[in-house]
C-alpha cells in the first residue's frame, strides 16, 4: 500500500475515532447561551438547584398550595392500541404511569417500557393572583364510562376537576389505533380571568428510562432540542451541573430524546406558548430532563405529544420539521444518510433480514463506486512501477529538497502518473463511508435485529470473548466481526504492495495500523462491521480480477 493510501486510510480513522466525542462535545453546547432566544430579563433564566431536580418539583417547597376540600381516590385505566399499551393514573388529569411499546424489547426480551418510576407526565401547574399554587396533582374525574379492550379508530379520554371547590376545568388525551401521537387538550376558560393568572404551565419531570443495555452509550444520545422561529437549540447537562433554560417566544416543538426514543410536545398553534423551560441534571452516571410550556390560561391550550421510537417515516410524517431531531450528521452528508437509510428500508420490505440486506447493500455500493476504487487501484499500480526510479533519484537529490522535488514532478509527468490518484477516489468516498457510520450507529431499524450465528443485535457489538484484561478504551470484551475486518484489511494491503519494494516505514506503518483499526471498531455496532468485512472482501476480489485482467 503506497503512502497516499495509507494517508487515505489514516483520515477515515480519525473521522470514526473522534465522531463520538464530536457529537458528545457539539451535544453538551448550548446554544442558547451564545444568544437564540434566551430573554436578557431577570426572570428569564431559572436555575433549579440540585434537590428541586432530584425531586422533581417545578415549584418551589415553601409555595403554599390551595387544595380542594375533596380529592377524588385515585384509579388506573389501562389504554391499548396497535402499537403501545399504557396505564393512566386519574392524578393530573390523566398521568402515564407506564408506557409499553410492543414492537420494541429490551434485553430481557421485556417490551420496552419509557416511563421512569418516578418519572411525572403531563403535570399543569396554576397559580392564583396572590401567588398560591392551585393543587391540579390529585385526582380528577374521568367521564368515560367505557373504555374498549383495543383502540379500533381512535378514543378521546376526558378528566374533569373543579378548582377553588367552584369552577369546572376539563382536559382530554385523545388516542387513535395506529399512532405514538396523542392530542392534548387543557381548557381552564370557566375559571374567571380576575381569579388566576394567565400562565398555564404543563410539564414532564424525569424525562425518558435509559432502555440500551449499553447505559453510557444510550445517555451519548440524551438531550433536549427545540425548534423556535425556525431554528433549532440544544440543550444538554454537564457532570454534577444542574441547569435550566428559558426559551421566549413562539415553539414549533420541543423534545427530550434518547438514542431510539423520544417525547414531543408540538402545540397546534406555536405563537399560543409563552416560554419553554428546559432543566437537566448529570448525577451518578444518569441524566433526567425536564420540559415544560407556558401557554395562556384564558385559552384553551392545544397540543399534539409524540412517544415512540425514532422512526424516521413516523417522526416526519407527524410534520411541523420534527424530523429535525433525527442524526444524519454533518449538513454535507445528511442527504446522503437519509438516501441510505431508505434505500436499507425499502429493501426490508422484501428482505426481512437486515443481516443479509447489509450483504446486499455491501455489494451494491461496491458495484458504484468500482469506477473510484479502480482508478485509485491504477494508479496506486503504476506509482509502484516507478519506485525504483524515485528511490534513486531520492538517494542522489537527498541534500537538496528542491532538486528532489522538480526531479519528481518530471518522472510523475514523464510516465504519466498522478501522485494523488490512489488517494483522491479515497477521500472521495469518505462522505458514503460516514453516512454509513452514522446510520448504522445511530437509526433503530437495526436495533435487535439478529443475523446468523452468534450475532443477534446489529446494533451493538458481537461481543464473544472475555480476557483477563482490559483493552485500552473498550475494555476486556472482544468481539469477533473486527478480527475477520482486520484480517480481510491486512490481505488486501499485501495484495495492494505484493512485488514490490517497500520502505520501512511504509512497512512499520502497515503493521501498526492493524491493531489500531481493531481497537477502533471494537466497539462499533456488529451491522458496521459486517459491512466493512463484507466491503473489504469484495475489494479484494475486485482487485484480484483487475490484476488479472492487466
Amino acid at each position: 500500500m503506497d503512502r497516499n493510501t495509507l494517508l487515505a486510510f489514516f483520515l477515515i480513522s480519525l473521522v470514526l475515532i473522534f465522531t463520538p466525542k464530536y457529537i458528545e462535545l457539539i451535544s453538551g453546547k448550548n446554544e442558547t447561551e451564545e444568544g437564540g432566544f434566551l430573554n436578557s430579563e431577570a426572570d428569564s433564566l431559572k436555575t433549579i438547584n440540585s434537590s428541586q431536580l432530584e425531586d422533581l418539583d417545578f415549584f418551589p417547597p415553601d409555595e403554599s398550595v390551595v387544595k380542594n376540600e375533596n380529592s377524588e381516590v385515585e384509579f388506573i385505566t389501562v389504554i391499548e392500541n396497535n402499537l403501545f399499551k399504557t396505564e393512566l393514573t386519574s392524578k393530573n388529569g390523566g398521568s402515564f404511569e407506564s408506557f409499553y411499546l410492543k414492537d420494541y424489547f429490551d434485553k430481557d426480551s421485556q417490551q420496552v417500557n419509557l416511563i421512569n418510576n418516578k418519572t411525572q407526565t403531563l403535570m399543569s401547574d396554576l397559580k392564583t393572583f396572590d401567588g398560591d399554587v392551585l393543587d391540579l396533582s390529585s385526582s380528577w374525574n374521568l367521564q368515560n364510562s367505557l373504555i374498549p379492550e383495543i383502540i379500533e379508530d381512535s378514543l378521546k379520554l376526558i378528566y374533569t376537576k373543579k378548582i377553588l371547590n367552584r369552577y369546572p376545568i376539563s382536559k382530554s388525551l385523545t388516542f387513535y389505533s395506529d399512532s405514538y401521537e396523542i392530542l392534548c387538550e387543557l381548557d381552564l376558560r370557566m375559571v374567571p380571568k380576575d381569579l388566576i393568572e394567565n400562565n398555564l404551565t404543563v410539564s414532564w419531570f424525569g424525562g425518558l428510562k435509559p432502555t440500551e443495555q449499553n447505559i453510557d452509550d444510550d445517555q451519548l444520545y440524551f438531550q433536549i432540542y427545540s425548534l423556535l422561529g425556525g431554528e433549532k437549540e440544544t440543550f444538554k447537562v454537564k457532570e454534577n451541573k444542574p441547569e435550566s433554560f428559558t426559551y421566549n417566544g413562539a415553539l414549533e416543538w420541543s423534545a427530550i430524546r434518547t438514542k431510539y426514543f423520544t417525547l414531543a410536545f408540538l402545540p397546534k398553534d406555536p405563537s399560543s406558548i409563552r416560554k419553554t423551560i428546559v432543566s437537566g441534571l448529570k448525577q451518578d452516571s444518569s441524566e433526567v430532563y425536564n420540559l415544560s410550556m407556558v401557554s395562556r390560561a384564558s385559552e384553551k391550550a392545544v397540543f399534539h405529544m409524540y412517544l415512540g421510537p425514532l422512526e424516521y417515516d413516523r417522526i416526519k410524517e407527524v410534520g411541523q420539521g420534527l424530523e429535525g431531531i433525527m442524526d444524519f450528521g454533518w449538513s454535507p452528508v445528511r442527504p446522503i444518510s437519509k438516501a441510505v437509510l431508505l434505500t436499507l428500508t425499502k429493501m426490508h420490505e422484501y428482505i426481512p433480514n437486515y443481516g443479509y440486506i447489509l450483504v446486499l447493500f455491501s455489494l451494491l455500493v461496491k458495484i458504484v463506486v468500482y469506477p473510484l476504487t479502480r482508478k485509485a487501484y491504477q494508479s496506486t499500480t503504476a506509482m509502484q512501477k516507478i519506485q525504483p526510479e524515485l528511490l534513486a533519484i531520492r538517494e542522489k537529490y537527498k541534500n537538496n529538497p528542491q532538486k528532489l522535488n522538480q526531479a519528481q514532478m518530471k518522472i510523475y509527468k514523464k510516465r504519466g502518473v498522478n501522485p494523488l490518484g490512489g488517494c483522491l477516489p479515497m477521500l472521495i468516498q469518505m462522505p458514503l463511508l460516514y453516512s454509513l457510520f452514522v446510520v448504522f450507529r445511530t437509526t433503530i431499524e437495526l436495533r435487535s435485529e439478529p443475523f446468523v450465528f452468534w450475532i443477534q443485535d446489529l446494533s451493538v457489538p458481537d461481543y464473544v470473548f472475555e480476557l483477563p484484561f482490559h483493552i485500552p478504551i473498550y475494555g476486556s470484551q472482544v468481539a469477533v466481526l473486527p478480527i475477520f475486518m482486520v484480517v480481510s484489511m491486512f490481505l488486501q494491503q499485501k495484495m495492494m504492495t505484493g512485488g514490490t519494494v517497500q520502505q520501512p516505514q511504509q512497512k512499520t506503518m502497515q503493521y501498526i495500523m492493524i491493531p489500531v483499526f481493531f481497537l477502533i471498531f471494537n466497539g462499533f455496532p456488529s451491522g458496521l462491521n459486517l459491512y466493512y468485512t463484507l466491503f473489504n472482501i469484495l475489494t479484494i476480489l475486485q482487485q484480484k480480477f483487475i490484476t488479472d485482467k492487466n
